[in-house]
């Protein structure tokens, strides 16, 4: 991943993808102290505001050391962050990183999710020259499934124990979406 001197805004029809601030704090808190938007998440849902300032630290710890970048999601015209998506755990000697995504209970089944990861997805196979994103996700959790499937991403095999997370181990199922497959779903 190169310096980022100027944090990329993303464009979509309806969002606009931006840099997250402590000004965002509350907001971020407004949504991941939600049980249902972090069930999956592998946190314990947000108490204060001190928590969200924590994760606005992580999201501009990880532009910093090289291994990732989390974007906000905001309704255009309208600043209140509603999500996130971004890239963790990118490693650049083999061109691939991890997706992720939450959203907001309000905003569910608006199509907003799959707007943003597909912004995400676009900027991490044409400017960061990925060749592999990958996706994580919990067996219980179809919503994430079915927002990788959507977009072409192959479930390839189930990662047993993979997270301790929340006092509990995890299954995580592998997926992943190749340049290749991007090219080839974008031409259809």
């Amino acid at each position: 991943m190169q310096e980022i001197s100027v944090f990329p805004l993303l464009e979509t029809d309806r969002l606009l993808l931006r840099q997250v601030t402590k000004e965002d704090a509350s907001s971020l808190l407004n949504y991941l102290s939600d049980k249902e938007v972090m069930k999956f998440v592998g946190l314990e849902p947000f108490k204060s505001i001190d928590d969200a300032l924590d994760e606005i630290s992580w999201y501009q710890s990880i532009v910093k050391k090289k291994t990732g970048i989390r974007w906000g999601i905001t309704l255009k015209g309208q600043g209140e962050v509603i999500g996130s998506c971004g890239f963790l755990n990118y490693v650049s000697q083999h061109y691939r990183s991890e997706i992720g995504v939450e959203l907001s209970k309000d905003y569910w089944g608006k199509g907003i999710a799959s707007e943003a990861f597909e912004a995400v997805i676009t900027y991490g196979f044409e400017q960061m020259n990925l060749q592999r994103i990958e996706a994580l996700i919990e067996p219980p959790n179809i919503r994430s499934q079915k927002l990788a499937d959507k977009h072409g991403f192959i479930r390839e095999g189930l990662l047993r124990n993979y997270e301790f997370t929340c006092g509990k181990f995890d299954d995580l199922y592998m997926y992943s979406l190749l340049i290749q497959d991007f090219h080839k779903n974008n031409k259809d």
